[in-house]
């Protein structure tokens, strides 16, 4: 066994008192965010920020802790502690015999808890996958990783300590060849034992993996290997691991890649023998390159680094709920990054049972993938819309006789466009064998984010959002469908961003989107790729202002993200915008056409600058009569879905349209292939035509135009509006006497503003106010035009809670207090516990109060965890709580942006909740009722793992 690395958490986990101290601390937490992961516990969580412990939170740790412990402790202990190790060894360092003794405690000795008898299978604190793997083959060599099915049917099992003795002899092979730190090596492998050993073999030599597919035919050897020449020339492969079969050919092809000195076998790396050293591999290294899917004329290796790769797995498993109890069955290749990191790395890291099988296993007899699950109790699997197509096709019944699919709780489906119909179809067909329909879960991701960005409230089912077709296409704008609508365009939700990450919808001019518009996804996150790997012109096409272009068209619903299609896919069409998807799948399932090979694509006309309508579609039909019969129902159905015909209908054979690595349709290069003639012929087009389309094809571009010019005249005014109504109101507030005078002119102005603005406000349950005070207004934050959207609503004479940052500037401060702002300290704890007392005393005088408990918001939708204060105080006071839920101010001005849009908001004051008592459940009781009745009207989701500040945020707390 080697040296393994070791960090201060090992030693201190060891203590009886770290033990007692994080059982004290886990139970709280628990308690105060029930739907917080357990996992994010660790001895370096910030109290705040990852465990949502606030400032009354940590005097209740701290009575809980004395409780425990037995000892009346110095205040200094929990308020100057940022995370439970500055604590313990703050605990350490205090004399306890000294300390003064609680009465309950009369043995007088701290009580000492035994060792958790439960094993920790996730490596926490573990900063790259080489700690990962040696933290399991240390604690656990024994633990059965892998499951392996091989193309006989047998089975071979592979254990962490089997493992990395594997990887470890691989690594010593490889620097014995002169293998550096840093180095590149491809890996083209197809799924075995040897792939897993290599590619961690790699690593633990402190060089970098390249996965590449290996040839599926040997027919398939020579032209496979051309086609690779440029991945392994831009990844400067210093060595490749392959099979026997492509070794010989793949040496004669040397002289091409310059950097390439070795071509080998696993077999030529048997009988090394590792000293136990590698070396030191950082958290900031890349782990490995993920050449994107079809990438062959110019290839982009996303670069991901160990950093990226465990932010993207722990995220993952947080919102996947993932334990090591788990088990995931998976036939996807290792050399995409759906079955080498969502499947394989994710079970190294989370150490749930990977069994796993061939892909070409699945592709000719798909009721394997199902029999595994049957057999192995699979929770988790899942592969793109086509597997559960091919499922539904393929599986006969009495393939599949007695099998019980009733313990796969999650099935991923992604990768590629989410059909509604499949997922349908797949529920229908498999319920009789016990696949429960909230189980499909259709997820987003791409390789430039290492692989998940969005995954849906697993157990809920799909969901569904029908949008009216010609609004959509036309505009933009995804409007709900009528329910008895016969033609809707349905779109499937990927759900919410991973915790960590963000999403946005941004047009073409780079302004961020409202809700239920369609435009460019980007995002940002731990997750997110630095750039493609030698490729600086490319890298620089990725990145717009911190944030990553996704290529992906979108839009955003309640918080919940529906992918649209392909911004290079996209075809636009006599002023209209098509996507590409539901016209293949519906021209697919036509009768002659091979299903998951068709391709409609706009092509270019270079004389008039419009786009036309093209259908590529494989057919094993060569007569005259049936290719002319296919074709006439293909016009049809193109009529029917679009209102008008496609421009060239392309029958073409077998293996004519191009697909990625992963089965994609390539419609780029299908585009290319067509425009140089190399399939079909182009129809001549009447000159009248051809000027419509083109006069029609610029609308959009003008349409687009013209909207973010009005957008931005529209934010320059609506700053002119403010700032004319903030100096009304400083003059008001100047000279009135009274704070309840005061707000009751500000309100009018407020009100007037909004109106000249055309911002439609609507309040809904003002008689839900009471009619005594004192009581506890709490509202939910998304913007800063809350603030005005509220005075303009609740009644005068209230006091408003805002952060010490707002008053820093003198005449800032001076306006806010005029107006009854109480002002609080976010970021010191022991001032924002001398502030709730203040709050606390002016209640108890009869002053009602307005609360925003997230403290804070960012530009991301949802509703972040609520703060204790309020609720302390409305418990010790008797005093109602009055929930407020703002839906649209978010849309009116996002965070993050200066520039404001005209969008409705509407306000919605709900019936008053009294508290049931002042003890600390209590009071987490009345917290979670608010929240949960904001939650049912703000239209966004609850937020339970927000990302991290954002720049402002992060400048506002300094």
């Amino acid at each position: 066994m080697s040296q393994f690395s070791q960090d201060a958490q090992a030693e201190a986990s060891t203590d009886a008192n770290a033990n007692v101290l994080m059982d004290v601390i886990g139970k709280l937490v628990e308690e105060m965010r029930p739907h917080a992961a357990a996992q994010s516990l660790t001895l370096d969580s910030a109290f705040e920020r990852d465990l949502g412990i606030d400032s009354l939170g940590r005097v209740e740790l701290l009575e809980r802790i004395e409780q425990t412990f037995g000892y009346r402790l110095p205040e200094h202990v929990i308020i100057s502690a940022e995370t439970p190790r500055d604590l313990l060894r703050m605990l350490q360092h205090t004399d306890l015999a000294a300390a003064p003794q609680l009465a309950n405690n009369p043995q007088g000795a701290a009580p000492v808890l035994q060792t958790s008898n439960g094993e920790v299978a996730i490596p926490l604190h573990a900063q790259t996958l080489v700690e990962v793997l040696e933290w399991h083959a240390q604690h656990h060599p024994q633990r059965q990783h892998i499951t392996l099915y091989g193309d006989d049917e047998t089975l071979e099992y592979i254990t962490y300590g089997d493992l990395y003795s594997g990887a470890m002899a691989i690594a010593a092979a490889l620097r014995q060849r002169d293998l550096m730190p840093r180095q590149t090596v491809a890996l083209m492998l197809p799924t075995s034992r040897a792939f897993f050993e290599s590619f961690l073999g790699i690593l633990l030599a402190g060089a970098i993996p390249v996965p590449l597919y290996p040839p599926v035919r040997p027919s398939q050897i020579e032209d496979h290997m051309r086609r690779q020449i440029g991945i392994l020339d831009n990844a400067q492969a210093t060595m490749m691991i392959t099979i026997p079969e492509v070794q010989t050919l793949a040496r004669l092809l040397q002289p091409k890649v310059p950097t390439l000195r070795h071509v080998v076998t696993k077999r030529d790396l048997e009988g090394a023998t590792s000293d136990g050293t590698r070396p030191t591999v950082e958290v900031d290294d890349i782990a490995f390159l993920q050449y994107t899917s079809g990438s062959t004329g110019n290839p982009k290796g996303v670069v991901l680094t160990h950093a990226n790769l465990l932010a993207n797995i722990r995220a993952m498993m947080m919102a996947s709920e993932a334990t090591p109890q788990d088990v995931f069955v998976s036939w996807l290749p290792l050399y995409h990054d759906m079955g080498l990191i969502g499947a394989w790395l994710g079970s190294l890291y989370q150490a749930y049972h990977l069994v796993i099988m061939s892909p070409l296993t699945f592709l000719t007899r798909p009721q394997r993938w199902l029999e595994a699950i049957h057999v192995h109790r699979g929770t988790l699997s899942g592969g793109p819309n086509f597997a559960y197509e091919l499922c539904v096709r393929r599986v006969r019944d009495e393939d599949i006789a007695g099998y019980d699919l009733s313990s796969w709780r999650i099935a991923f489906s992604g990768a590629e466009p989410v059909s509604p119909a499949t997922m349908q179809r797949f529920t229908d067909r498999f319920t009789a064998y016990g696949f429960q329909s909230r189980s499909m879960s259709p997820v987003y991701g791409l390789a430039e984010g290492t692989l998940g960005l969005a995954f849906p409230a697993f157990g809920n089912g799909p969901r569904l959002d029908p949008v009216q077709r010609e609004v959509f296409t036309r505009t933009g704008q995804a409007a709900p469908a009528d329910p008895d609508d016969p033609d809707p365009l349905t779109f499937v939700s990927c759900g919410y961003p991973l915790p960590g990450h963000q999403i946005r919808i941004v047009d073409s001019a780079g302004y961020e989107v409202p809700e239920r518009r369609e435009g460019h996804l980007e995002f940002s996150g731990p997750s997110a790729t630095s750039g493609y790997f030698r490729n600086p012109e490319a890298s620089r096409e990725l990145e717009r202002d911190g944030w990553i272009d996704s290529g992906d068209l979108a839009y955003v619903a309640e918080g919940e993200v529906f992918i649209t299609g392909r911004a290079k896919d996209m075809i636009i069409r006599a002023g209209r915008n098509l996507h590409p998807y539901e016209l293949e799948e519906a021209v697919g399932n036509l009768p002659g056409v091979r299903k998951g090979c068709v391709a409609a694509f706009g092509s270019r006309d270079s004389a008039t600058g419009t786009e036309r309508l093209v259908v590529l579609a494989e057919t094993r039909e060569t007569g005259t009569e049936e290719q002319t019969k296919l074709r006439s129902q293909i016009d049809a159905l193109v009529v029917d879905m679009l209102g008008a015909p496609a421009d060239d209908v392309v029958l073409a054979p077998p293996q004519t349209v191009l697909k990625t690595s992963s089965g994609k349709i390539r419609r780029a290069a299908s585009r290319e292939r067509y425009e140089q003639g190399d399939i079909g012929k182009r129809p001549s087009a009447i000159w009248w035509q051809i000027l419509r389309l083109g006069v029609a094809s610029l609308w959009p571009r003008i349409r687009r135009t013209s909207r973010s010019l009005l957008e931005l005249a529209y934010g320059l005014a609506a700053w002119a509006v403010l700032g004319i109504t903030v100096v009304m109101v400083l003059i008001t507030i100047a000279i009135v006497p009274t704070q309840q005078r005061r707000q009751a002119l500000a309100q009018r102005l407020a009100r007037l503003a909004l109106r000249i603005l055309g911002i439609r406000l609507t309040v809904h349950g003002l008689d839900h106010i009471p009619e005594t005070h004192p009581y506890v207004v709490v509202v939910n934050h998304s913007s800063y035009v809350d603030a005005v959207a509220l005075m303009a609503t609740l009644p005068p004479g209230l006091s408003y809670v805002g952060k010490r940052e707002l008053g820093k500037v003198s005449i800032a401060r001076f306006v806010f207090e005029r107006l009854g702002v109480e002002f609080v300290e976010r970021l010191d704890t022991q001032k924002s516990i001398e502030d709730s007392d203040r709050l606390l005393q002016l209640v108890q005088g009869g002053q009602s109060i307005v609360f925003f408990p997230e403290g804070t918001f960012g530009r991301e939708p949802g509703l972040r965890p609520f703060r204790m204060g309020a609720f302390t105080i409305a418990a010790q006071v008797g005093a109602p709580v009055v929930p407020v839920a703002l839906r649209g101010t978010r849309s009116v001005l996002r965070g993050e942006q200066w520039l404001p849009h005209p969008r409705p908001i509407r306000v919605t004051i709900l019936p008053a909740l009294y508290p049931k008592g002042t003890e600390w459940l209590d009071r987490l009781s009345l917290r979670e009722a608010t929240r949960q009745a904001i939650l049912q009207h703000c239209g966004e989701p609850a937020l339970e793992n927000p990302a991290e500040p954002t720049v402002f945020e992060q400048q506002t707390q300094e």
